[in-house]
């Protein structure tokens, strides 16, 4: 199937850069690598099931959604137990730990995840019971 996708100029430069720098034969084959990677992922976050423990870290645009992602840490004060934060110019990086139930923790990454200006979410699920 043939599909067209609009991506920045810098992040395909990025990624023809990797995967040509990996051997891989073509632009498509690494994005399909890269899709099955998103899948594998959302699935092991869709697998969670009773209390978690997680860390998230996100990078985003400062300005642009600051405050409406301060909101939505309000609204998930329930399960994150602490976050911390780092400016990087215009783009921050923060990271939330979370503790509760993994039907929470999905919500909250899938929300996070519905900004443009948030260019990236990453998971870590560890299951409550580990010490």
């Amino acid at each position: 199937m043939r599909t067209s996708l609009n991506v920045p100029d810098d992040v395909l430069a990025a990624f023809d850069e990797t995967w040509q720098a990996e051997g891989l034969d073509s632009r498509s084959r690494a994005v399909r690598e890269a899709m099955r990677e998103y899948v594998e992922s959302h699935a092991d976050l869709e697998a969670a099931e009773g209390e978690v423990m997680a860390v998230l870290a996100y990078d985003y645009e400062h300005d642009a959604v600051v405050h409406d992602l301060h909101a939505i840490q309000h609204d998930f004060g329930e399960v994150i137990t602490a976050t911390n934060h780092v400016h990087r110019g215009e783009w921050c990086l923060e990271t939330a730990f979370c503790e509760g139930p993994a039907e929470q923790v999905r919500q909250l990454v899938y929300r996070l995840r519905d900004f443009d200006s948030v260019a990236r979410v990453t998971v870590m699920v560890l299951g409550a019971d580990r010490n």
